[in-house]
Order: C-alpha cells, then structure tokens, then sequence
C-alpha cells in the first residue's frame, strides 16, 4: 500500500464481501474521520454532563428532603419535651404556692391562739 492509499479511512459496514459494491460507500481523509469522531465523543460528552448535572440536582433535592424531614422531627421532639418540662414546672409552681398559703396560714393561727 502507498502512503496515499494509508490516508483513507474505509467504512466498516462494507469491508468484506460487499466491498465497493453499493454507491453509498464513503472514503474519508483521516482528518475528516477524526474531526467527525471529535465531534461525536463532544455529542456524548454534553449528554454525559447533562446527565451529571441531573442526576447531581437530584441527589441534592434527596438530601434537603431529608435534612428537612430530619430538622422537622427534631423541632418536633423539642417542642413536647419543653411542653412537659413546663407542664413539671408549674405543677411544683402551684405545689409550692399551696405550702407557702398553708404555711402563711398556719404562721397567722398560731399567731392568734398565742398572742
């Protein structure tokens, strides 16, 4: 083979036996192969990073659905236990308060009998 005849790329589809027989076989330059294969693999790299990019937003929406879920049970848990803490609180508040009356009561009765 001549370096000239090197320089052709040959359609795969008709090596073979049906070599050279339908008018549609193409004969490119090596170049022309290699700037089309450039620009297929640059078709497939931007529906790649389309598909990056997707995929990326989804995971990111996952995961801030989560975080809120997460963030909503916690405030959840927050909220009863500090209802409780001061349902506790005010019931030692008003037990508190009965026994000082009581006290108060008893100081001023004593008071009266003794004096």
């Amino acid at each position: 083979m001549s370096d000239r005849e090197e320089e052709f790329l040959v359609c795969q589809s008709y090596v073979g036996v049906k070599l050279l027989i339908d008018d549609n076989h193409i004969f490119k330059w090596v170049d022309e192969a290699l700037l089309d294969e450039i620009e297929r693999l640059a078709r497939r790299t931007t529906v790649l990073e389309e598909t990056i990019s997707h995929i990326t937003t989804e995971s990111t929406d996952h995961k801030k659905m989560v975080f809120e879920r997460m963030q909503m049970k916690l405030e959840k848990e927050i909220f009863e236990r500090l209802e409780e803490e001061l349902l506790e609180s005010k019931s030692s508040m008003k037990k508190m308060c009965i026994v000082v009356i009581v006290g108060c009561m008893m100081i001023v009765g004593l008071s009266k009998v003794i004096g």
